[in-house]
């Protein structure tokens, strides 16, 4: 028979998918899901369930309600203070996957570069090799996370026609200074480059920072595709709900995107996450204070048990250098062996690099009940000094 598409045939199954089996199998608790494990705020709900039963359930419009665009543009204003046009520059999808994918497929053309810095989310390099693109990988490593300016300019050429910017990073929890995002920014304008900001950590920073967006850089406003999610920033992932803003001219082959893959998102979310954007600013702060005060119990704890923790800006993610140990194999291998004899399963860091990536490091999210993260401490200090006692 002819093959089938050689971008996703034979992918093998993700990491993601395979330490989620594995806790179910060993009863792990389980910090690999980048998810919380309660539901967000219980008003927004409501409002998506009174949408639900008042209707109408049919196809809103394929650009999104005029209600939901119109209070994403005010948090523009607001969280950003940049005037964006609801009605030619505001995009809702299913998802912020989605909104990735239909950026990708309208922007990149076979053998365009773009540029993109590892560690990366999963989905980044299969969508841009299924647009005909070429990934030109720009690395950053822990325990700093530095972004190495002369990597990063050699990544660029006259062929770059995209950077694919995370931040707040997933998995690096780095929150990009501004020099950094200026540097960026420079370089997309002298190659005339687009950015696709993936900003859907952009309430869940820490320590007093703020997010700052690309598409509030000088002269990033008419080049700049920004990507927000309903589900992180109301912790409602289940929802599916994310949102593109982008000028006119990148918009509307995005939205012709759109259309030909979800064309619409179902309207009682869209309505609930409308009025969730609108919450007074005590919501996103607690937000953002009461996930800070988890990095912080899981950290201590962590740090008390002799892991060294790698220092946590924002999103849900602790990494832990686990070096110290001494277990044979690879991060991979750590956790597979983690989760089968402690009961807790994290990611391996290396899974976010396309080849040659550190090998001692591990992904939490402490997205968590704080009697989750500590049930996984307890475990996991047994199991540390279960060890140590072994190899004295």
């Amino acid at each position: 028979m002819k093959p089938t598409n050689s971008i996703y045939t034979g992918l093998p199954t993700t990491i993601f998918e395979e330490m989620s089996r594995l806790a179910m199998a060993h009863g792990a608790v389980n910090l690999g899901q980048g998810f919380p494990d309660t539901d967000g705020p219980e008003d927004v709900r409501r409002v998506a369930a009174e949408a639900l039963l008042a209707g109408p359930n049919q196809y809103p419009p394929m650009l999104g309600l005029p209600d939901l665009r119109q209070a994403v543009a005010e948090s523009w204003q607001r969280f950003q203070g940049l005037e964006v046009d609801w009605s030619r520059e505001v995009l809702v999808t299913s998802g912020a996957t989605e909104a990735l994918s239909d950026a990708i497929d309208a922007l990149v053309e076979p053998g365009d570069e773009v540029v993109l810095i590892e560690p990366l989310y999963d989905c980044y390099l299969p969508l841009v090799r299924r647009a005909g693109g070429v990934p030109r990988l720009v690395r950053i490593t822990p325990p700093d996370w530095a972004l190495d300016e002369a990597a990063l300019r050699a990544a660029f050429s006259d062929r770059t026609k995209a950077v694919l910017l995370n931040n707040p990073h997933n998995p690096a929890a780095k929150v990009y200074r501004e020099d950094e995002l200026a540097l960026l920014a420079r370089l997309a304008i002298e190659h005339d480059a687009y950015v696709i900001a993936d900003e859907v950590y952009e309430h869940i920073v820490f320590d007093g920072a703020r997010h700052r967006s690309m598409l509030a850089l000088p002269g990033m406003r008419e080049r700049t595709v920004a990507i927000g999610s309903a589900g992180k920033s109301f912790s409602l992932t289940g929802w599916k709900v994310g949102y593109v803003t982008a000028a006119p001219d990148l918009l509307d082959p995005i939205a012709k995107a759109h259309q030909f893959t979800t064309f619409t998102t179902p309207p009682d979310l869209q309505k609930a996450v409308a009025y969730g954007l609108r919450k007074d600013a005590a919501y996103f702060g607690a937000l953002a204070s009461g996930l800070e005060a988890k990095r912080d119990r899981l950290a201590e704890a962590c740090r008390g048990i002799g892991l060294e923790v790698i220092a946590c800006q924002g999103t849900y993610f602790l990494t832990v250098d686990c070096a110290r140990l001494g277990f044979e194999g690879d991060d991979a291998a750590l956790a597979r062996r983690m989760t089968a004899e402690a009961g807790v399963t994290a990611i391996p860091v290396s899974a976010f690099y396309g080849s040659d990536a550190p090998r001692s490091f591990l992904r939490f999210c402490f997205a968590k009940q704080d009697a989750v993260l500590d049930e996984a401490v307890e475990r996991l200090a047994r199991w540390i000094g279960t060890a140590e006692r072994s190899a004295a």
